[in-house]
């Protein structure tokens, strides 16, 4: 197998286990919207379209740099390591989790496992297996892509923060001023 298909396999399993396990979810009380949510949708879209579709025989994608094969299977362990951390978040969130920005039913600060870490250990993991397809692909289009979903996520954790403190007050001050938002260890 090659690191590139073992990538494309860690991202299906990802997608498909993610799509599977959103049934588990507490009913949502209030949610912000669709005219909210478009801002960081949109590079959202454009990034993974520019990630993830293949570019193989395209010459006129420009390959920026072309990693070893040692470097590209550390790529795929980069990989597993961040959709992990999803998981490991997500596990730690569990019924709260859901994929617009909502307060769902008990909705309260949740502080454990790695939301000791960063505030939003979700999009953590995710930006860290996305910037590792970019090093094992190194196509210019993932380049942009990589960009585009970097500030998709980055709006998207702006937005819930707003949120967040809108609906549990002190308790997410509190948090947000002891936790990073999404750098783990990063000086407070």
């Amino acid at each position: 197998m090659y690191p590139i298909t073992a990538i494309a396999l860690l991202w299906l399993a990802w997608v498909a286990s993610w799509i599977a396990a959103a049934a588990w979810a507490d009913r949502t009380e209030k949610r912000v919207g669709v005219r909210a949510e478009i801002r960081y949708r949109m590079p959202l879209l454009l990034g993974t379209i520019l990630v993830f579709i293949p570019s193989r025989g395209h010459a006129a994608v420009p390959r920026l740099w072309a990693p070893t094969a040692a470097e590209s299977w550390a790529c795929v362990a980069l990989v597993a390591a961040g959709i992990g951390f999803c998981w490991w978040a997500r596990l730690h969130l569990g019924r709260l989790w859901s994929g617009e920005v909502t307060r769902k039913t008990g909705h309260h600060v949740v502080e454990s496992g790695p939301y000791a870490l960063v505030r939003h250990p979700i999009y953590s993991g995710l930006l860290l297996s996305i910037y590792a397809t970019m090093a094992a692909r190194g196509t210019l289009w993932v380049v942009a892509g990589t960009i585009a979903l970097t500030v998709g996520i980055w709006l998207k954790a702006r937005l819930e923060e707003r949120f967040l403190r809108e609906e549990l007050g002190a308790a997410y001050d509190d948090y947000a001023r002891r936790v990073p938002m999404l750098v783990p260890f990063m000086p407070r």
